[in-house]
């Protein structure tokens, strides 16, 4: 494995030219063997900087991320983060799903770069590259330092996950929402488990993410739903966006924002091989559907969208702007970064 794009080399910069994030020497490669990590294998590594820019053509509503791990064992076939891993030269299929980045100090660089002169208490987004709640995170337990030095520094902040792990944290997140804006998002796309069960097959249900809207909603935390992906030809029917909906309205959520199923490049190439082995059928359609590029067609998703936004009104939710979960601000103007190394990061959208 080569961490060149990420390690110390004094001879050659990496490809972003902010310098190195890590110590070479530092990666520290570990199994274990438990039923819930088996096939796993952690690559510990002690970060240079923890606090992550935007790219400015980003359509997202934040500037700064925080993303603890790189790859992510939900396995989720669509995941748009999965190029990421190439820039390690792992793998972005299996290796995605299997080979997990740990940055250990994450706590510890949270609270410092909060505390230098420079940062001026930025909105941060976390769950936004890969689920900061995904399984990892019950063995290294990074998230509750992180939420502590957000808290005691009274930063903004919001989430996007999948997991049911967010609940070991709900009294740091009230604690937090008493002096901060503090925004809480649970991604759930569909409730057909036949799909779930293949396209993110390591993910917690989605009846038991909807239980983790009604949970934080039942101690004060509003929660909205990221639906997405919607999956075309697989998840989009009107019966199935009803269901979902219902569903989403049923658990308490605060909004719903639709979000179509996009396939960027390392993402593509999974998900369509995961197509032709389950719906080979479907594979010339998708061709067509994504013929233009990573995004369904305009029509399409206005479609979608519009639809959805009709059955929150009748279900009584209100509808998010696209691509913006409740809690999420709008986007800053750009401020002194950080100190130190100023890397960026794939977005959600």
């Amino acid at each position: 494995m080569r961490w060149d794009n990420l390690a110390d080399n004094p001879t050659e910069p990496t490809k972003t030219g902010t310098g190195a994030l890590f110590a070479a020497d530092a990666v520290t490669t570990r199994t274990f063997d438990t039923p819930e990590f088996r096939g796993i294998t952690f690559h510990e590594i002690r970060a240079r900087s923890i606090v992550n820019r935007v790219p400015g053509a980003s359509r997202m509503p934040f500037e700064w991320t925080v993303n603890p791990y790189r790859g992510c064992s939900h396995a989720c076939v669509y995941c748009f983060a999965r190029k990421t891993h190439s820039y390690l030269d792992l793998d972005t299929g299996l290796g995605f799903d299997s080979q997990i980045v740990v940055k250990t100090n994450a706590p510890e660089l949270v609270r410092r770069e909060l505390a230098a002169p420079r940062w001026h208490g930025e909105h941060i987004a976390m769950g936004t590259n890969v689920d900061c709640y995904q399984r990892a995170e019950g063995r290294y337990r990074l998230m509750p330092g992180i939420l502590t030095a957000l808290r005691d520094h009274a930063n903004p902040f919001s989430i996007l996950t999948k997991g049911t792990l967010i609940l070991r944290d709900l009294e740091l997140l009230r604690q937090a929402a008493e002096v901060t804006e503090v925004g809480v998002s649970v991604s759930v796309g569909f409730t057909d488990p036949e799909l779930w069960r293949t396209v993110e097959p390591g993910t917690p249900s989605p009846e038991r993410r909807l239980d983790v809207v009604r949970a934080l909603s039942e101690h004060g935390i509003g929660c909205g739903v990221l639906m997405a992906p919607v999956i075309p030809y697989l998840g989009d029917r009107r019966d199935q966006l009803r269901a979902t909906v219902r569903a989403i309205a049923a658990a308490g959520a605060t909004s719903v924002t639709p979000l179509v199923l996009h396939l960027r490049p390392g993402a593509r190439e999974w998900f369509m091989e995961w197509l032709g082995r389950h719906h080979p059928h479907l594979v010339r359609r998708y061709e067509r559907l994504y013929a233009d590029g990573a995004y369904a067609p305009t029509w399409y998703q206005r479609r979608i969208t519009r639809y959805v936004h009709e059955l929150a009104t009748e279900y009584g939710i209100g509808p998010s702007h696209r691509g913006t979960p409740r809690g999420f601000p709008g986007r800053a103007e750009p401020r002194s970064p950080p100190p130190g190394p100023e890397p960026t990061q794939l977005t959600l959208l």
